[in-house]
């Protein structure tokens, strides 16, 4: 089975914290990426959101588009509305022929903010799951219907963080709510990233691959640190640079069949990581882990 690797621009220009490589040009990232050896890269902020305008940038960098992080609020929201509201973002996927899309709740969510700490972070009600679940699955139908896969991403710092909620959001949505795994953040959360992948591997649809740095992560954890707070300490890296078992995830992929995108997502600060550096590193290492799995 065949896979592709791609990667997301945050290592260059972070999207939540736009001083870190602020002063990057959009160019500067796409022929890197390229020149490190992916075939793909996800949207970032700096993206043209006109097609017409953005599809010659990325054939001129032999560069296809994945996919793209949309942040819901489906808490404050019908799924009506909702859908209503994605409608541009899920036209620029349509647009390049992506097939799932990076899916959050981010209401309010504290990733965002270098000042707010991680345990403050928003927590479901009992009273708010059933509806909540449904507006998801409401939205994943729509868009299933659409050609999109709905890839639903955990991350630190928003209603679903952890494993535990991780399994409350698939055992309470549909099917067509399909699964991000991401390494980094399934080991920042206290998780097993192989664990969770061969729990809902008929869900999974995309996976964002991510290394934690073990020193980093403990200091997060013991200052209770904000989540930006924790990507400028340096918490996480490309596989193969930290201590999550790319290997035993990546076999997990393979005995499910797994034929998707595997895109490097490692949030750095630009001033202190080199994004061509670590694009490189990256590429070569999760290549190599690929192939080591049989994908």
């Amino acid at each position: 089975m065949a896979v592709r690797i791609g990667t997301n621009p945050i290592a260059w220009s972070n999207d939540d914290l736009r001083e870190l490589g602020g002063e990057t040009p959009l160019e500067v990232c796409l022929a890197e990426a390229r020149e490190a050896g992916y075939a793909g890269i996800e949207l970032g902020h700096k993206f043209p959101r006109d097609a017409q305008v953005l599809k010659p940038i990325l054939d001129d960098h032999d560069l296809q588009l994945v996919s793209g992080w949309y942040s819901s609020n489906l808490l404050e929201r019908s799924a009506a509305t909702e859908i209503e509201a994605l409608q541009p973002h899920l036209q620029l996927l349509q647009a390049f022929d992506c097939n799932v899309m990076v899916f959050a709740e981010t209401t309010g969510a504290v990733h965002g903010s270098r000042e707010i700490p991680l345990s403050w972070r928003p927590v479901l009600d009992q009273s708010q799951w059933a509806e909540f679940y449904e507006r998801i699955t409401e939205v994943a139908a729509y868009l299933a219907g659409q050609g999109i896969a709905l890839a639903y991403h955990h991350h630190m710092g928003t209603v679903i963080e952890t494993a535990n909620e991780i399994d409350q959001l698939m055992a309470s949505t549909g099917d067509s709510v399909g699964l991000l795994i991401d390494t980094g953040h399934l080991a920042f959360a206290g998780a097993d990233p192989t664990e969770v992948f061969q729990r809902y591997a008929d869900r999974v649809v995309h996976i964002h691959c991510k290394d934690v740095r073990p020193a980093a992560l403990i200091q997060a954890k013991t200052t209770d640190s904000s989540f930006l707070g924790a990507v400028i300490d340096g918490v996480f890296t490309v596989p193969g640079d930290g201590a999550v078992d790319f290997g035993a995830v990546l076999a997990a992929a393979a005995d499910a069949g797994y034929a998707g995108w595997l895109v490097v997502e490692a949030e750095q600060d630009p001033a202190k990581a080199n994004p061509l550096h670590y694009a490189s590193l990256g590429w070569r290492n999760l290549t190599e882990l690929t192939t080591a799995a049989g994908l």
